[in-house]
């Protein structure tokens, strides 16, 4: 049985949550998450850059120089590759969507297992968030300093609904490798990026049916 500690605002101790052993059992392998993480990388590519040919170029039809006489190897157009201003041979040219399709399936797992890792390795903790008035930017880097998580990424998780976490999310905006992010929305990327996980009281749930467990 894994435990988690939960923490309150102030980084006081509130008791801990336990985890089932059966939810942290991987089922993704390590070439099933690291298919996984390229294609969200490639996903996030825009193929967009481009550049002119020499076809494209805006140049001057007229020879550079006379065919004879200089000395010089021939030359017929000055968009030519080998002239300054000319086009590119083999360069960027948008192309054709090269978006990689994820299996739902495989996706779940990918997560199911970083999750798992993160908390079997003690880089999850638990947040008993009480909402806050108005965004306090000081209050979370207290935190923070508190868990000894200052300087670290940190991954925020809280639940899908209808509680507004908009003041959090401010709260967190303007610390650097902080991230926070809805449950059902987590990606692997973001997962394996992040070194600590603070995952709030209220996504427990949500957790672990993300971890596999029956829906509450």
């Amino acid at each position: 049985m894994a435990t988690l500690k939960k923490y309150d605002l102030a980084g006081k101790g509130q008791g801990e949550v336990e985890i089932d052993d059966g939810l942290l059992s991987p089922e993704a392998n390590a070439q099933m998450i690291k298919d996984y993480l390229v294609a969200i990388r490639a996903n996030r590519r825009q193929w967009s850059a481009s550049t002119q040919t020499r076809a494209e170029v805006s140049h001057s039809k007229k020879k550079p120089f006379a065919q004879k006489g200089t000395g010089n190897a021939r030359q017929g157009f000055l968009g030519s590759p080998q002239f300054r201003g000319g086009g590119r041979v083999h360069a960027p040219r948008p192309k054709f969507d090269q978006h990689i399709r994820i299996n739902k399936k495989e996706r779940q797992s990918a997560v199911g297992s970083l999750l798992s890792a993160a908390i079997r390795e003690a880089h999850a903790h638990v947040l008993d968030y009480k909402t806050l008035d108005a965004p306090k930017t000081k209050t979370l880097s207290q935190f923070l300093s508190s868990l000894n998580l200052a300087g670290k990424r940190v991954l925020f998780l809280a639940e899908q609904g209808d509680a507004d976490y908009t003041t959090l999310s401010k709260s967190l905006r303007n610390l650097p490798k902080v991230q926070f992010t809805h449950l059902p929305n987590v990606n692997g990327y973001d997962l394996a990026l992040c070194q600590e996980i603070v995952i709030l009281s209220s996504a427990l749930d949500g957790l672990k049916e993300t971890l596999g467990g029956s829906k509450k």
